[in-house]
């Protein structure tokens, strides 16, 4: 597996992601092949190292099977690795963000299909604790049938999203939401995390990604380098 084409390939998703958003049945489509190739990445490392450490899995491999390799072979190098890991992967996961699409990757690893997507309105700027709404969008065939039946949509509820929001934004001294500031996009929830945004997580987390790719082989290079 090359890791190189699987972080790319989820850039690529990313920017499909953003295209489609709004429409729960392209981004839902999009974002299952991003997660896909996440859980790629995280294999392509365990290939690597069950090449690099000679571990011989033969089967497709994942941490779990280069665990237990490593200990049936008593490879204690492997076996660092692998402990190595789980520490540097739980610490990039502690975020709420980045945990979010670990959840995910489980989820879909367990059950296939994702969790329903909502469509929700927010400010188009952020600010920490800001409210969403979620808003109910006539479909057809989980697409969306029209922009304009959106715009209706969100035009509909904006009084009442912009009082709340802005009731917030002014006990914070942050800055008033206009109508014009307003836009909708995807959301899911998954345990502990409800109105997650799909685009904004999807992109911070290829950072998340990239960082644990180079710290990985970098162990397994000092792992496996006789001094």
């Amino acid at each position: 597996m090359n890791i190189e084409k699987t972080i790319k390939d989820c850039e690529i998703y990313l920017k499909q992601i953003k295209q489609y958003d709004p429409d729960p049945y392209y981004v839902n489509y999009f974002f299952n092949k991003y997660i896909n190739s996440v859980n790629d990445t995280f294999d392509g490392i365990f290939e690597e190292g069950n090449r690099d450490f000679g571990l011989f899995i033969s089967e497709k491999i994942s941490e779990k099977k280069f665990e237990e390799k490593a200990k049936k072979k008593n490879d204690q190098n492997a076996i660092k690795f692998s402990e190595w890991y789980l520490i540097k992967y739980n610490q990039e996961h502690e975020n709420p963000y980045p945990n979010f699409i670990k959840k995910i990757c489980q989820f879909k690893n367990k059950f296939e299909k994702l969790p329903k997507i909502k469509i929700m309105i927010r400010a188009s700027d952020r600010y920490k604790d800001d409210v969403y709404q979620q808003i109910k969008v006539n479909l057809s065939h989980e697409k969306l049938r029209s922009k304009e039946e959106l715009d209706i949509e969100i035009k509909r509820q904006l009084p009442t999203f912009l009082e709340i929001i802005n009731h917030k934004r002014s006990k914070n001294n942050e800055p008033k939401v206009k109508e014009t500031q307003v836009i909708a996009s995807t959301f899911l929830d998954i345990e502990e995390y409800k109105d997650i945004e799909i685009t904004y997580a999807s992109e911070i987390y290829i950072p998340v990604m990239k960082r644990l790719v180079e710290e990985s082989r970098k162990k397994i290079k000092e792992l496996t380098t006789w001094n």
